[in-house]
């Protein structure tokens, strides 16, 4: 396996977008899967640790509305997944989304590790709760990722974990990320690079 260093700055390639199952492309790569509420800075963080503009960023939420698998160094696919909680979207669209992320997260047989974002600035919302009690209950282990931590409160940060150690499907450490300043994006990587080699 390569360092931390060359992996990161390694090509990372677009390789598909998935609204269906079916379309949902056959890996034996390791993967990581991030998963948040609409407009919490997936995109960004995705661009942030490969250092190019590799997801498509917008300031309009729910405008992932698939599942987009990237390829980096062809030694390990970085998954965005759409985001919840965004309100103008349809009842039915909503439901075919958490349909697809759940039959995606629940069945995938090389994901390593599901990273739920969390805005800093907001802490844990009822849709983020919500989640946190579907992973539980289905027994699907992830690990919460603060974004834009930039603009973090001590308070929010300690209420997250206390709030993790009632989860019995979350990692209980955290880790904080500032796309716009960079901070925790190299822990983060680390932590990336440790997964894929165990």
């Amino acid at each position: 396996m390569s360092s931390i260093n060359s992996l990161f700055s390694s090509e990372c390639k677009f390789v598909a977008g998935a609204a269906t199952f079916s379309q949902i492309p056959l890996s034996k790569l390791p993967e990581v899967a991030f998963v948040g509420r609409s407009n919490v800075g997936k995109s960004s963080l995705i661009n942030s640790l490969t250092g190019k503009a590799t997801a498509r960023v917008s300031k309009t939420p729910g405008r992932t509305q698939q599942i987009n698998f990237f390829s980096l160094g062809n030694k390990v696919s970085l998954v965005d997944l759409p985001g919840y909680g965004y309100a103008a979207v349809s009842k039915q669209t909503r439901m075919q989304w958490d349909k697809l992320i759940l039959g995606y997260l629940q069945h995938r047989k090389n994901l390593r590790r599901i990273f739920l974002l969390i805005d800093s600035k907001l802490g844990i919302k009822q849709n983020d709760a919500e989640i946190m009690e579907i992973f539980d209950s289905l027994g699907l282990i992830y690990q919460v990722i603060l974004t834009k931590s930039d603009k973090k409160s001590a308070e929010v940060e300690n209420t997250v974990i206390q709030t993790l150690r009632s989860h019995p499907a979350a990692f209980p450490q955290i880790i904080s990320t500032s796309s716009r300043k960079g901070e925790g994006v190299k822990p983060l990587q680390a932590e990336i690079f440790q997964i894929i080699c165990q």
